[in-house]
């Protein structure tokens, strides 16, 4: 399985292994969460290998929060990155505690901010991936403090299946 990490965060697979473990050795599946299921879409979409599921872990979805939410983050990640990832992981966490990720804390940056606030989610490249054969399954905790779930639900549910469940949140907890 080819893994995509999300936004300040690196090698937190573990974190998600009641849904991937099962395809830990399996080389044609490809998953991300959050951040990684950006990267994710646009590895499948882009290469040519096989892929047989790809699995989609709260994708980071913005659609429709416009350019001044997009500015207001910018602003405040560049004031003070580490508080800005502080909060931000604190969110992700909740309803668990964000001592869960500590242990998976990375470097981020301003591109890897934007382009996860502002990716579009294009229905023609979620198309083109299920035309080659890729099951797409999402999965989505209702009580996520980063994306809207509900709306990510309805959306991605138009492509595969998605999965929400109501007593998590972003990190599926």
């Amino acid at each position: 399985m080819r893994y995509f990490s999300g936004f300040g965060l690196d090698g937190e697979a573990g974190l998600f292994d009641e849904i991937v473990a099962p395809y830990e050795e399996n080389p044609y599946v490809v998953a991300g969460f959050s951040y990684g299921a950006v990267k994710a879409v646009e590895h499948v979409y882009g290469g040519c290998e096989r892929v047989e599921r790809l699995i989609l872990l709260s994708p980071a979805y913005f659609v429709g929060r416009g350019r001044a939410f997009v500015k207001t983050q910018m602003i405040y990640f560049r004031k003070d990155r580490s508080a800005y990832l502080e909060k931000f992981l604190e969110n992700a966490a909740y309803p668990a505690h964000k001592c869960l990720l500590d242990r998976y804390l990375a470097d981020a940056n301003d591109s890897e901010l934007e382009e996860l606030l502002t990716y579009p989610w294009p229905d023609e490249k979620l198309r083109g991936i299920q035309r080659r054969g890729t099951k797409i399954e999402t999965y989505l905790g209702a009580k996520d403090k980063i994306v809207d779930a509900e709306a990510a639900h309805r959306f991605f549910k138009n492509f595969g299946e998605s999965y929400l469940f109501k007593e998590y949140g972003h990190i599926l907890r």
